[in-house]
């Protein structure tokens, strides 16, 4: 597989997100999400994405069997910052303090069974410690060896900014799909400014732009979606229609419509690597068939015109979790 670079790290065009072979996504199989894991390896998708809230802990865990024997094939990210409340999971916080990360980055370590992280995010953003602090710490861990490059995941651009100048930012991780584009008004163009590379995560639209999800009722029980604000009720319908739209676009393009949705996002920039999460290997495969979708200057523009920016509707999240973004 192609190799793109994420300030200066080298990675694989493509990189599968994990957080759904642990939790929030409905059911996951272990056998299948290793089995997926496997087969992303063996197609050169070798970048790939966890976090400690993921499952909480389990989710890493998860990559730490699957990678026995392996670590040396994939750069492996991970992420802290995002609070679990032990007795109720559903609760969220944010905490950068120092001790905090270095704690974080120790469990992350034991539970990866690595001695180092490729890439080290702040999942979010404590308005409560100043970044210099947060990232200083950072700092320090890549002195030690036990992180190599730092990143930042849904930051105000004046974070991002004081940030790198703290310590360089190999990445920074935003919502980036056909259906969330705010990162083009300020975060894209910081990035280029620093050389900071873009990994979006959720490029199909929590797996809506796909095209397989018509109703909450496609939904596991479990499966977080169905409380958010773009699948529910009117605005379920209006992003239909969007949907349908890419769908029309795709036939013609002789391609799928993940596929077309992946290949818009990749078009974007070759300092940009998605991250499109699936625990099934038929996903895995058919969204890594859009490194061969070709999209010209009309085909953007069509795009463009039958999927207007700012067209879906609905919030990226519910209100708490908006909260959390951008400070």
């Amino acid at each position: 597989m192609q190799q793109r670079t994420l300030g200066t790290l080298s990675v694989s065009a493509l990189g599968l997100g994990c957080m759904g072979m642990s939790e929030f996504y409905g059911h996951a199989d272990e056998g299948e999400s290793i089995a997926t894991i496997d087969r992303a390896l063996a197609l050169g998708c070798t970048f790939l994405d966890t976090a400690d809230m993921y499952g909480p802990y389990t989710n890493e865990q998860l990559l730490g069997r699957a990678l026995v024997g392996r670590r040396n094939e994939v750069t492996l990210a991970t992420k802290c910052g995002l609070v679990r409340d032990a007795t109720d999971p559903k609760k969220r916080g944010v905490s950068n303090k120092p001790e905090y990360i270095r704690q974080s980055c120790e469990g992350s370590l034991s539970r990866l069974n690595t001695d180092h992280i490729d890439l080290y995010y702040l999942h979010r953003i404590d308005p409560t410690v100043p970044i210099e602090e947060s990232v200083g710490t950072m700092s320090q861990l890549v002195a030690e060896g036990k992180i190599r490059h730092v990143g930042l995941s849904e930051m105000a651009p004046e974070t991002l900014r004081r940030a790198h100048a703290t310590h360089p930012i190999a990445a920074v991780q935003c919502e980036f799909s056909l259906w969330s584009r705010d990162p083009e008004d300020d975060i894209l163009p910081l990035c280029r400014e620093l050389g900071v590379g873009l990994v979006p995560y959720s490029p199909l639209g929590r797996g809506f732009l796909t095209g397989q999800i018509t109703s909450a009722e496609d939904l596991d029980a479990n499966d977080f979606r169905r409380h958010s604000p773009r699948f529910q009720g009117d605005n379920l319908g209006r992003n239909l229609a969007l949907v349908e739209a890419v769908r029309m676009l795709a036939a013609a393009k002789g391609c799928t419509p993940a596929q077309l949705a992946l290949a818009w996002v990749l078009a974007q920039g070759d300092d940009i690597v998605p991250i499109p999460g699936t625990k099934r290997v038929k996903y895995l495969e058919d969204n890594i068939g859009a490194l061969d979708v070709r999209l010209d200057a009309a085909d953007l523009a069509s795009l463009d015109a039958a999927f207007p920016r700012d067209a879906a509707a609905g919030a990226r999240y519910h209100a708490d979790a908006m909260g959390m973004l951008g400070k």
